[in-house]
Formats: structure tokens, C-alpha cells, sequence
């Protein structure tokens, strides 16, 4: 009997290192980061322009940084959204705060996400004023998007115009005139054409070289947010990655693998060298390097203390920043 109980365990062990991939992929199917670039993906196809994902803008106030889920950049505005993936029932209470029910564990309570929301664009306002980029009066919005269909609630009345529920976001349609051409009031119209699309140049140069948090882009649509910290694996490999440091590559991507028996033997690693005059890298500044399936990563997931182990075989690209 503990033969077989052992053969049984040692079968197991073997399915799961061949045939299973990371077991942290199961964890995040339903994270909150993904929820996060979905939306933004969604943004972007909807009204154009660029969302800018993750950042972790400097409040003066605090001496901390603000994280901020994503900044909506388009021709005529720029929004902050927050995400909230909230499953189940939601109400508000008398303080302002928000409580989350869904029967699988006690009522959750999160501070009011329109005042979070509205508190991150007044930093990034005064960011971007710091950095040489003054907005005009209404260009700047906030919004709160709740994208999780097992979101409901009894009183959607309660819920302040900024709050964009499940019911209202998957009904969303293009503007002619931007995501929240209701908010602009009036800021840019006849001769000022040139001076919107310098503020939009500015903009988007600012916000891609603001301070965010490094990604991972796993297998399955899945995103992770937090801060690359290093390699683990055979010595061999390690030396091979020896370059892959965020003050000298900004994107790395594991283009393809070859097979060896059962499991993946070998990983295509190719990644860029930063260039802080431009983003990304043409083709022929990408550069190689070829180890074992079994090399991880390690990674500080946002608001986490636990350091997560992710194999290279489950990663499709890591962007660093500077």
C-alpha cells in the first residue's frame, strides 16, 4: 500500500513539473493587474490615444508615491482611471466607504475609490507642473471602473457619476470627441489646435518616462505589476543573463523554445538595451541569450511582501523600468 502510495505521489510530482505550467499562473487567473490591462486595452481601442499602465508618480505631500492604475492620454484629455475588480455585492456606506460582500468570506471594506481617484490626479497635476506640463483647466479627469461581472449592487443611484459600473462599461462606445468629451469644458477650440497637440507631445513624453512598476506578461493573458529583483538557476545560466539589469535593458521577451523528451529543455531569451532617447528597440538592437526552461524569476508582486518564484517558461515578456 505505500508502495503505491508513493509511486503515486512520485507520478503526480512528474505530471506536474511536464505538464503543468507555474504554479503562480493559477494563482493570478483572477487578478486584480489583469483586470487592470484589460481595461486598459479596451480604452485604447475605444478612443485611441495610449494608456499608460502602473505608474508610481511622486507625491510632494508625503514623500511616498502614488500608485496610479492607469492615465488615459488622448488628443483632447487626460483621465486617471482606477480599476476596481470588486465580485460581489457592493454598497456604500454612511462614511463614504465602500463594502465588498460575496459570500465566499466577511464583508470587505475599502476606502471611498472616487476619493482615492480624485487624490491621484492632483498628484499627477502636480507632477506633470513639475515637469514642465501645465494643463489647462478641466483637461484633467478622474474615473472608477468596475469591470468584474460578478459585480451588482442594490442602489446604483448611490454610486457618483465618476464610477463607471460592469452594466455601463461593457456598453461603452466610442466619442467622436474623446472617452469624456462631457468633462472638457471648453479648454481648447478654434486657434488653439497647435497648443493641444503640444500638450499632448509633452504628455506623452512625460508619462513614458515617469516612474512605474516593472510587468510580466505570463501565459494565458495574465499581468503581473511589482519589482524584478533577479535570476535563479545553474550558474551557466545565470552568466548567460549577467546583462538583463533594468540601469541596461528595458524588455525582455521569450520568443521561442525547443524541446527536448517530455519538457522544455531550452528558452530564446531576446531582449532590448535601453535607450532612453526613444522606446523600445529595432530588431537588429535586440540581443540573444539561450537557458535552461527551468531559469526563474524572481519578482516583488505590488502590494506584497512574499517574493514569487516564476519559471521562464511561463513568462512571455518582462518590461523594466528605469
Amino acid at each position: 500500500m505505500w508502495v503505491e502510495i508513493l509511486c503515486g505521489l512520485i507520478v503526480y510530482k512528474l505530471f506536474r513539473r511536464f505538464f503543468v505550467d507555474d504554479d503562480d499562473l493559477l494563482e493570478v487567473e483572477s487578478s486584480d493587474t489583469t483586470a487592470l490591462f484589460n481595461v486598459a486595452n479596451r480604452l485604447e481601442k475605444l478612443y485611441g490615444g495610449k494608456a499608460y499602465v502602473g505608474l508610481r508618480i511622486p507625491d510632494a505631500d508625503t514623500g511616498s508615491r502614488q500608485n496610479v492604475d492607469i492615465v488615459l492620454v488622448t488628443k483632447g484629455e487626460i483621465v486617471v482611471i482606477s480599476v476596481k475588480n470588486f465580485s460581489g455585492l457592493v454598497t456604500i456606506s454612511g462614511d463614504g466607504s465602500w463594502v465588498c460582500e460575496n459570500g465566499k468570506h466577511k464583508a470587505q471594506h475599502f476606502p471611498d475609490p472616487v476619493e482615492e481617484a480624485k487624490k491621484q490626479a492632483s498628484v499627477l497635476e502636480s507632477y506633470l507642473e513639475q515637469r514642465g506640463v501645465a494643463l489647462p483647466e478641466g483637461y484633467l479627469s478622474y474615473k472608477v471602473v468596475l469591470p468584474n461581472p460578478k459585480f451588482w449592487t442594490f442602489h446604483l443611484s448611490n454610486f457618483p457619476s465618476e464610477v463607471i459600473t460592469y452594466d455601463q462599461w461593457v456598453q461603452l462606445k466610442p466619442e467622436p470627441k474623446g472617452m469624456f468629451s462631457g468633462w472638457i469644458k471648453g479648454a481648447f477650440h478654434g486657434g488653439k489646435k497647435d497648443m493641444q497637440e503640444s500638450i499632448h507631445e509633452k504628455l506623452n513624453f512625460t508619462l513614458s518616462t515617469a516612474p512605474m512598476w516593472d510587468r510580466l506578461e505570463l501565459k494565458g493573458n495574465k499581468y503581473v505589476l511589482g519589482e524584478f529583483l533577479e535570476f535563479k538557476g545553474k550558474e551557466e545560466d545565470i552568466i548567460s543573463l549577467r546583462n538583463i539589469k533594468r540601469s541596461k535593458v528595458s524588455r525582455l521577451v521569450v520568443q521561442k523554445t525547443s524541446m527536448l523528451g517530455l519538457a522544455h529543455s531550452k528558452l530564446q531569451v531576446m531582449y532590448s538595451p535601453r535607450d532612453y532617447r526613444s522606446e523600445g528597440a529595432s530588431g537588429s538592437e535586440w540581443k540573444e541569450a539561450n537557458v535552461r526552461s527551468s531559469t526563474e524569476v524572481l519578482f516583488q508582486p505590488e502590494n506584497s511582501r512574499k517574493v514569487r518564484k516564476f519559471k521562464l517558461s511561463s513568462i512571455i515578456s518582462m518590461s523594466l523600468t528605469a
